[in-house]
């Protein structure tokens, strides 16, 4: 897979350190809204308690039973995959959700001299820099499985965090909207600009939404410094913000279960796999509009438990827990191999180079980037 840097012009193709099973869109909706319905509900599926909890019974050797994952609130693995971790480390697992990676790392950030947890998952590469510079993650060598390393994070030279999914944020289209209307869709960012498109756009906000802020990101690597530019024509056609993914798509989208009346939405590469009938996807996700976004897990600095934590990260990459993504997370694998739901394997397409930032600049621009942005989609 090839990345689409920041830079412009001939945008170069940054090196890699070697070389997201139902039939209807309101089943994919559907299915979305229950995964995160679950991991909110304080998300101790393994072990309970609140923040404020020691790491529970000791073993005889003084060693803690139980480590704590901090995670966002969209994590959600089979309960099973947990018991297995459970019966076969010794550990209790003790699971805390909170928020979406960026308010997970502003968390990370403000308690890392008392961390809430041993280990964190759910930090992505839009935000990770920041985690890093605040000596959130301690350094770890936990051995990474064949194809890990392609989405290890740029400046982590010790492998403090392990990548363990990946998706691309695109926008998706209705097919079935455009062929009833004879309309020929959009292919690209320009496009969505184009009046023939006009009032049929709706994307959740960059300051609001993880996936919003991804598509902030791709205009800026596709636009460069004229990204506000674009901003400009793209509101000027009459797109709509909302506040987050489920209302642009299980609302808005013509697609998305419910009465939208909008037939492009920001959504992810996977979509495509949960609007299934009759053997064939009604949407698409536009492959040349998408940004990558890598999750990573890592032990905390100061950790109660940081044996226990490394065996979560360890336990995180294996293959039963990556095969489980798709279908309970909505995202891809990061380990060579891993089998696909066949749903995803047939529809879910994949960009070949979707558009990057680097994240250390993403960390020292992202507070001007949203203040323009904010600026623009008001007025």
């Amino acid at each position: 897979m090839q990345f689409r840097s920041s830079t412009r012009p001939n945008r170069p193709t940054r090196p890699t350190r070697t070389t997201r099973t139902t039939r209807t869109t309101r089943r994919w909706a559907t299915l979305a809204v229950a995964a995160l319905a679950t991991a909110t509900t304080s998300c101790s599926l393994g072990g309970g308690g609140d923040d404020g909890d020691d790491n529970g019974e000791e073993t005889k050797g003084g060693a803690p039973t139980k480590v704590v994952l901090a995670t966002h609130e969209s994590f959600n693995l089979p309960k099973q995959l947990i018991a297995q971790f459970e019966k076969e480390s010794g550990y209790q697992l003790e699971i805390r959700g909170t928020g979406d990676a960026g308010e997970l790392t502003n968390k990370l950030v403000l308690t890392k001299d008392n961390p809430i947890g041993d280990v964190a998952f759910g930090i992505d590469n839009t935000f990770a820099s920041r985690a890093l510079d605040e000596g959130v993650f301690e350094a770890s060598d936990v051995e990474w499985p064949a194809g890990v390393e392609q989405y290890a994070l740029p400046g982590d030279d010790d492998e403090a965090l392990t990548p363990v999914d990946n998706g691309n944020v695109c926008v998706n289209i209705d097919d079935t909207w455009f062929e009833r209307e004879q309309i020929a869709p959009p292919e690209t960012l320009d496009d969505l600009t184009d009046p023939a498109y006009e009032g049929l756009f709706v994307t959740p906000a960059a300051t609001t939404s993880s996936p919003g802020m991804a598509f902030l990101l791709t205009t800026i690597a596709e636009y460069g410094d004229e990204w506000p530019a674009y901003w400009e024509r793209l509101m000027a056609n009459d797109t709509k913000i909302t506040s987050g993914w489920t209302d642009a798509y299980t609302v808005d989208f013509t697609q998305g279960g419910g009465n939208g009346d909008r037939p492009i939405v920001l959504s992810y590469d996977s979509s495509p796999a949960f609007t299934v009938a009759d053997g064939k996807s009604t949407t698409s996700a536009l492959l040349d509009t998408c940004f990558l976004q890598v999750e990573y897990a890592g032990v905390l600095a100061g950790a109660d438990n940081p044996e226990g934590a490394q065996a979560v990260v360890e336990w995180l990459v294996r293959p039963e827990v990556q095969a489980a993504l798709p279908e309970n997370m909505y995202v891809f694998p990061v380990v060579d191999g891993v089998e696909l739901p066949t749903e995803w394997a047939k529809h879910a397409q994949r960009p070949t180079e979707p558009s990057t930032v680097d994240p250390a600049e993403v960390d020292a621009n992202r507070d001007e980037w949203l203040r323009d942005w904010g600026e623009i989609t008001t007025r």
